[in-house]
């Protein structure tokens, strides 16, 4: 009696000579040539639906795991050998190429710092603008105002800005800001193209400095920057009218740590994380800087100088006073003892300055 075999994929019975086999499956002549195929890699036969490429250059499994990536940018599967391989991901070589000539880059983008200016405090801005478009162009044109004689500053991605993108600066003391850093030109640029700061619900202006400028030692350095988040719990309503946010925006991206009477107390409470994560008015967690994010973005230049100098100020009470002349300074006496023109103007026009008031031109 003749061995009947019968196909394992359509049922068929298959004669003696069209018969295949794999993984212990029959299969007939055609259900073979439909149903599997050859790994380009090793010539192992394998199913079809385990191909993890494309039909014109099959791969198996073990051979993708040993030999082969996707593309992180594009999802091309690229042999790992032939690929550009960066910060835990392959690219292909179109993708790496678009990467390296990237104006704009990813949020998590940050190259070695560049510091420039003479000095132990330095200040490390992110201004947020929108409205105009994350335009690769764009960045181009600003770009060029801002570098034109060395590499200030670099753009970013933002996923909270719906139509722009980030300015971050390296790290400046704050005379080579204001006396070399080409920040009016860039600003009345960004307006020029259409991005606007202040007028958006999405923008703020970042400041980091660094923690070494608050002391030599790591004891020292804690002091005086609980003495910095005193005083911001102490005069959170003049410093909420400087910063031009509203209550709404700060609770979101600016939260206060709570007043406590001992500016020891409010850092420790701070670190115990009783708070907004990294979204503070005073963020902590970087282990080299601290960051002022309490500031509403500006294309302004005399509001952007101003709020540079106002976090300068704040960082020279904090290390020259003690605790307790920290507790008794008032706000009158901060402002009296603020003296860059800059500084006296925009205080002035948020009647933040010994009751006098000026004219202002309108924000951007």
């Amino acid at each position: 009696m003749k061995d009947e075999r019968i196909c394992s994929c359509c049922g068929a019975e298959i004669e003696n000579d069209d018969c295949y086999k794999l993984d212990g499956q029959l299969l007939c002549e055609n259900c073979w040539s439909e149903q599997t195929t050859t790994c380009v890699r090793c010539g192992e036969r394998i199913w079809r639906e385990d191909n993890v490429s494309s039909n014109d250059r099959p791969i198996c499994q073990e051979c993708y795991d040993e030999y082969y990536a996707r593309c992180s940018d594009c999802g091309t599967i690229i042999e790992q050998e032939n690929s550009y391989y960066e910060d835990g991901y392959y690219y292909c070589d179109d993708c790496y190429e678009k990467r390296r000539n990237k104006l704009i880059n990813d949020y998590y983008y940050k190259p070695e710092p560049v510091f420039y200016g003479t000095g132990s405090r330095y200040f490390g801005i992110e201004l947020e603008i929108d409205e105009a478009g994350e335009d690769e162009d764009n960045a181009e044109i600003i770009l060029a105002i801002a570098n034109r004689t060395a590499e200030h500053i670099y753009c970013k991605h933002d996923g909270s800005i719906d139509e722009g993108f980030e300015l971050v600066s390296h790290p400046m003391t704050l005379d080579y800001h204001i006396a070399t850093m080409p920040w009016l030109n860039v600003l009345c640029e960004a307006q020029r193209l259409g991005y606007l700061s202040h007028q958006t619900d999405t923008c703020g202006l970042h400041i980091h400095v660094n923690r070494n400028s608050f002391g030599t030692t790591e004891a020292v350095q804690e002091e005086a920057i609980a003495r910095v988040l005193y005083f911001f719990e102490k005069h959170w309503e003049e410093l909420l009218r400087f910063s031009r946010r509203n209550r709404f925006q700060l609770e979101r991206w600016a939260a206060r740590y709570g007043y406590k009477e001992q500016p020891k107390e409010i850092l420790d409470h701070a670190k115990k994380g009783y708070h907004s994560g990294r979204y503070t008015c005073v963020n902590l967690p970087n282990a080299d800087t601290i960051e002022f994010r309490i500031f509403r973005g500006t294309l302004k230049y005399n509001t952007f100088i101003a709020t540079l100098q106002l976090v300068n100020q704040v960082c020279d009470m904090a290390i020259r006073l003690s605790d307790e002349q920290m507790r008794r300074l008032t706000w009158s006496e901060f402002a009296a003892d603020c003296n860059e023109p800059e500084l006296v103007q925009y205080l002035k026009e948020r009647r933040l300055y010994v009751n006098e008031e000026v004219s202002r031109v309108e924000e951007v």
